[in-house]
C-alpha cells in the first residue's frame, strides 16, 4: 500500500475531533480542561456543550480525582492536559482512583516528543508511555496522524473499558491514512510488507519509518513497517510474525527507549521469539528547546536519521 501526506495537522486536532464525535454521539460524555482547552483540542468540544465541559484550572490531580468520581457516576469523562502534567503530576490519583477502581476515563496527553519544540524539555514528554503502560487496567494508544487520533479517540471513548490514555502532539505532521481505515485498539497495523528488516513504530514516528523504508528499499534493504498505535495491549501476534520473517527489528519512538515502545516489544519478544531488538528513540536524556524539524533531526529521530541509524547496524 502507498500512503500519501494529505497535508501536515496536528494530532491534538484529531483528538479534538474524536472527543466531538463521541459527545455528539453520547450525552453521557463531559469533558475536563486545565487552563489549556485549545493548546489541548478539548476547545471543539467545550464550544458545542459548555454545560457538559469543566474547566478545573491548573490543578491536574484534582481534575484526574473528579473524572473518576463522575465515572463512579456513571459519566463518561475525557481529561486533557499536557502528556508530562498528566502522566506524572497527576500520576497517584490516575493509579488510585482510577486504575485502582477501573473506571472508564479517557485521559489525553498532549505535547508527545520532542516535536513539541520550543517549549523545551519541561513539556516534552517523553516518559509518559512506560509511566502509563505499567499501570494496571490502562490501556495506551498513540495515533500515527491526526485521522487515525480522531478515529482512535472516538473508539477509546465509545467503545473503550476501563482507563485509557491517548498520546499524541502538537506541531503540524503528515496526515497520510485513511478516513474508513480499519481501526481497532490493541491490533496493529501492517502498513509495508518487507522481508530484511522490520520497522515498529508509534506516534509521529510511523510516517519517518515509512519514508526511511522507502529510503533503505533505494539501498537493496526491504523494510517491512508496523505500526503500533496501541501499546498497550500490544499485538503479539504481528510481532511474532515480524521476527519469524525478518532478521532485525528496529522499534522507533519519540520517547525514552527504556520503558516506551521499544521496551514493550523488547519484553514481549525475549519472552516469545528471540531475537534482536533495536531500539531507536531518546536515550535516557531530555529534549531541549528548538524547532521541531530540526530537534527531530538532532535526535536521530526524521527519516534520515533513521535509515542512518539501520545502515550502521544492518550488515
Amino acid at each position: 500500500m502507498n500512503y500519501i501526506n494529505k497535508g501536515n495537522k496536528p494530532t491534538k486536532t484529531g483528538f479534538g475531533e474524536g472527543v466531538l464525535a463521541a459527545a455528539q454521539q453520547d450525552n453521557k460524555v463531559v469533558g475536563l480542561g486545565a487552563d489549556i482547552t485549545n493548546s489541548v483540542g478539548m476547545n471543539l468540544f467545550a464550544e458545542a456543550f459548555p454545560d457538559r465541559f469543566f474547566s478545573m484550572g491548573i490543578a491536574e490531580q484534582d481534575a484526574v480525582a473528579t473524572a473518576a468520581g463522575l465515572a463512579l457516576s456513571g459519566k463518561t469523562p475525557v481529561f486533557s492536559t499536557y502528556g508530562v502534567f498528566a502522566a506524572h503530576r497527576a500520576n497517584d490519583q490516575i493509579r488510585i482512583s482510577v486504575c485502582y477502581n477501573n473506571v472508564h476515563v479517557v485521559i489525553g496527553g498532549a505535547h508527545a516528543g520532542v516535536s513539541v519544540g520550543p517549549d523545551g524539555a519541561t513539556h516534552q514528554a517523553l516518559e509518559d508511555i512506560a509511566a502509563m503502560r505499567v499501570l494496571p487496567n490502562m490501556t495506551v494508544i498513540s495515533p500515527c496522524d491526526a485521522t487515525q487520533a480522531k478515529i482512535a479517540t472516538e473508539k477509546a471513548i465509545l467503545e473503550g473499558k476501563g482507563p485509557v490514555y491517548l498520546r499524541f502532539g502538537r506541531e503540524p505532521v503528515p496526515d497520510f491514512t485513511d478516513e474508513n481505515q480499519d481501526f481497532e485498539i490493541g491490533k496493529a497495523q501492517l502498513m509495508r510488507e518487507g522481508a530484511d528488516i522490520t520497522l515498529v513504530a508509534t506516534g509521529h514516528e510511523v510516517w519517518e519509518a515509512w519514508e526511511a523504508a522507502k529510503a533503505l528499499e533505494r539501498r537493496g534493504i526491504s523494510a517491512r513497517v508496523i505500526n503500533i498505535h496501541t501499546i498497550k495491549p500490544l499485538d503479539g501476534d504481528i510481532l511474532v510474525k515480524a521476527a519469524e520473517d525478518t532478521r532485525l527489528i528496529f522499534t522507533i519512538e519519540e520517547h525514552q527507549i527504556a520503558g516506551g515502545l521499544g521496551g514493550a516489544v523488547a519484553e514481549f519478544l525475549a519472552e516469545n521469539h528471540p531475537i534482536r531488538v533495536i531500539r531507536i528513540g531518546m536515550n535516557d536524556r531530555f529534549g531541549e528547546s528548538g524547532q521541531a524539524a530540526a530537534l527531530m533531526h538532532k535526535f536521530g529521530l526524521d527519516a534520515e536519521g533513521i535509515t542512518n541509524r539501520i545502515l550502521k547496524e544492518w550488515k
